[in-house]
């Protein structure tokens, strides 16, 4: 535990000298949200703690440097992704916590790798981080942040389906780019919440 610690110390002294303030204050807003839900789930709080923190790794520089970056480490960028930069730097995180910060856990870098867009079938983690970076507390401006809040610690996957929804619904309305992955993910959780309600209400009949 005392080097886990001193770890924990190391990657924080890291990320505050690398991140913004704000990108480095929301790092660890992230990490104690996804600490909070890990405790709530019964998963394992280190790797909640570690994905956090590292989740933001990638977004020290801008877009188009991130995209450059991505190209330098022969890292796959998809022309929906080139049209969508924002969405970018948790792939370049990927690729940063497993070289420059040894993270060797498949489900720390999958959860960051998919914190930005979601992806079908994902694993407990990866819920967790795509979530807490959604509801921390230090967010303000999504609409249904209270109703989110609250049903994160009830129930992962409807929390997953409503996010996805509403990112959904947001960026038609402003007409940005989708990436599949986001509308694979949303398909991926409808499937599962409505198909789960169709049962529910078959078996009642």
């Amino acid at each position: 535990m005392d080097n886990y610690s001193s770890y924990i110390q190391m990657l924080r002294k890291n990320l505050k000298r690398r991140l913004p303030a704000m990108r480095y204050e929301h790092s660890l807003s992230v990490s104690f949200t996804c600490m909070a839900l890990a405790m709530r789930y019964g998963t394992d709080l280190n790797q909640a703690e570690v994905a956090g923190l590292l989740h933001d790794c990638g977004k020290r520089f801008s877009d188009d440097i991130i995209l450059k970056k991505c190209q330098k480490h022969k890292i796959p960028v998809s022309p929906q992704e080139e049209q969508a930069l924002s969405t970018l730097h948790a792939k370049y995180g990927e690729w940063l916590a497993a070289n420059r910060y040894q993270i060797t856990d498949p489900e720390i870098l999958s959860a960051i790798g998919c914190h930005t867009t979601g992806k079908p079938n994902m694993g407990t983690l990866d819920k967790i981080l795509y979530i807490a970076d959604y509801i921390e507390p230090r967010r303000y401006k999504a609409s249904n942040l209270a109703q989110m809040r609250a049903l994160a610690f009830q129930d992962l996957d409807r929390t997953m389906y409503e996010i996805l929804k509403s990112t959904l619904e947001y960026l038609k309305q402003k007409g940005g780019v989708i990436d599949p992955l986001t509308t694979e993910a949303y398909q991926y959780f409808d499937s599962l919440i409505n198909g789960e309600q169709k049962e529910e209400k078959e078996d009642a009949e």
